[in-house]
């Protein structure tokens, strides 16, 4: 696939690349260019993962497709390739893996350890003297990694093992705790930056430890908690700051100068004639709690969460703001070789940091094109590894049919379909047609050379199937003769007040030239699945209130077998209780 990919213009450039991370670290990003690398890897955890799709179409077909393939083999040759690279690139690293592979055989989890080495390598080569790494991981292999990460970095390097509380743990396992928390590898060198005022959290005033509520004891008229704190100097010695103030004489921390305008401006209190004046000390402009290791602040994203799109294994914003504001000035260099939705490139954009974002789906690319479109529509960046051209666009296609369908389907602003049985439907652009309705047009992606209007034919039939307003055909080639004729065939449809036929053909060449279809605000990943959402909650079923119930006609007595059952007592229509009351039991003497 790498034969069409154009190339980057080195690190330094917001840039979002479509590919294996070993490929594009070693092509496009220069040695000591990096300021953070975060990475958010598979876990090696033998699931595949699924990004869920949704359509605010009242009877349209949500369904998944698949973000990312979280297994690893040693049977595939890559492992043996990657372990043999290592061995000539670093042989400390072979032999820590050399004694793994003597402990865990060849095996899939030995395969992920090599593959994640190799990769791990060219991070250190690309990572600056005084940058930052922070590995973001699970107890699957957490631990075997920290000893691949202390070989590839010297021993002083390692700073932190974060753990972060993912979610409530739940009761489901009966022979052991459950798994709520996540592990962060942090690496940095002596000189690495570091962002003080990141690694504190405010207080909250409502949920402040007795000592601190002790010691802010009192409330200004604002409402502003704040304790008063000494002014005098422990410095005994300092003549020059010797001096009255209020009519006490001390050797002061400030010069006459500074003490009087802090006077003025009410932040020093004497409390009584004679008595040492003191400082105000406002509770809400302290640094706040230190942060530790352990962090429970950060809560996972629930169903319902504004930030939320859907994408398997995505991590809050919140989560990586603090990694990116702890380890990075402005302007820094940050990099995610696993970027999947792209969090880690919305904090960074937000933060006005530059990026770089890799990621070997294409369907995580088109959501974070979407998401930054979406979002934070002033950035700009460029995408690497998709066509930019028709020659690019028909290598795709020879070398990858897949992905060509997929890139063809993002083209036109739809949501493609995964693998397997997809019933004609390569992809689907899901569009507003009214302020409350929507419509759809099916895409079918055709890669290969030879097309006839049978094809068009059955894309009609399941255009008819699904009820759909438009069937969008997708080729390499000019239509034949026979092919425009069915297209001809195929009914009149009037859509924002243009009338068009009900089947259309596309080529690459529309594709480059991005073709208008008058499809006005289509709705991609992000958009359809918010859209849905707001429907879903639109059309909550109205809670039902007791007079409601009351109003039912009554149920049939129940036919009541085997023993008898003893009587209900009647419930007075006018009592509000919404069960039946019981009758009391009697104790036996």
């Amino acid at each position: 696939m790498n034969n069409f990919l154009t190339v980057a213009r080195g690190a330094g450039v917001n840039k979002l690349s479509f590919g294996d991370n070993l490929d594009v670290l070693r092509r496009d990003v220069p040695s000591a260019s990096v300021d953070l690398i975060y990475l958010d890897p598979p876990f090696n955890s033998q699931l595949s993962y699924n990004l869920l799709y949704k359509t605010p179409l009242q009877d349209g077909p949500s369904g998944q497709l698949r973000a990312f393939k979280d297994t690893w083999s040693w049977e595939e040759d890559a492992a043996s390739l990657a372990l043999d690279d290592i061995r000539k690139r670093d042989p400390e690293l072979f032999r820590v893996l050399h004694a793994l592979q003597v402990l865990l055989g060849e095996s899939d989890l030995m395969a992920y350890l090599v593959m994640m080495s190799v990769r791990l390598l060219e991070l250190r080569r690309v990572l600056k003297q005084d940058g930052t790494l922070v590995l973001h991981c699970d107890p699957t292999a957490s631990h075997y990694l920290k000893i691949i990460l202390d070989s590839i970095f010297s021993g002083n390097w390692f700073k932190n093992e974060i753990v972060w509380l993912r979610n409530v743990g739940r009761s489901h396992s009966k022979r052991r705790l459950p798994s709520n928390h996540d592990t962060l590898l942090m690496y940095g060198g002596s000189s690495a930056f570091w962002n003080d005022a990141f690694a504190f959290l405010a207080y909250d005033p409502d949920n402040l430890t007795d000592k601190t509520k002790e010691k802010y004891s009192d409330v200004d008229r604002d409402g502003r908690q704040y304790q008063l704190t000494s002014l005098i100097n422990p410095n005994p010695d300092r003549p020059n700051l010797t001096y009255e103030f209020l009519g006490v004489t001390r050797v002061w921390r400030w010069t006459r100068e500074r003490m009087q305008a802090a006077y003025d401006a009410g932040l020093i209190v004497q409390t009584a004639p004679g008595r040492v004046p003191r400082l105000k000390r406002y509770l809400d402009e302290q640094r706040g709690i230190p942060l530790g290791d352990v962090w429970t602040d950060i809560r996972p994203l629930n169903s319902q969460a504004d930030e939320r799109i859907g994408y398997p294994t995505q991590k809050p914003l919140a989560l990586l703001e603090r990694i990116i504001g702890l380890t990075t000035r402005e302007q820094a260099v940050v990099l995610d070789p696993f970027c999947g939705c792209g969090t880690t490139i919305h904090a960074a954009e937000r933060m006005g940091r530059q990026w770089i974002g890799i990621d070997v789906s294409y369907a995580a690319i088109l959501v974070i094109q979407e998401r930054l479109s979406s979002r934070l529509p002033n950035a700009k960046y460029e995408v690497d590894g998709i066509p930019s051209g028709e020659a690019e666009a028909r290598a795709l296609a020879r070398l990858d049919p897949y992905i060509f369908q997929q890139w063809a389907v993002g083209r036109v602003n739809g949501q493609p379909r995964g693998k397997g049985a997809d019933r004609g439907i390569d992809g689907e652009i899901i569009y507003k047609s009214g302020s409350r309705s929507y419509g759809s047009a099916i895409i079918s992606v055709k890669a290969g050379q030879n097309v006839s209007p049978s094809m068009l034919r059955d894309l009609g039939h399941v255009v008819e199937r699904e009820n759909a307003q438009l069937g969008i055909f997708i080729c390499l080639n000019e239509p034949t003769k026979e092919m425009k004729i069915e297209v001809q065939r195929s009914p009149i449809v009037e859509i924002h007040g243009r009338k068009r036929h009900k089947l259309q053909i596309l080529t690459v060449k529309d594709l480059i030239d991005n073709a208008d279809l008058g499809l006005k605000t289509e709705l991609g990943f992000l958009q359809a699945a918010q859209e849905a959402k707001s429907i879903s909650r639109r059309s909550q079923p109205k809670t039902r209130t007791p007079q409601d119930l009351r109003q039912q006609p009554e149920l049939p007595p129940m036919a009541i077998r085997g023993k008898k059952a003893v009587n209900q007592v009647p419930l007075d229509l006018g009592d509000p209780l919404l069960t039946a009351q019981q009758p009391k039991r009697h104790r036996k003497a």
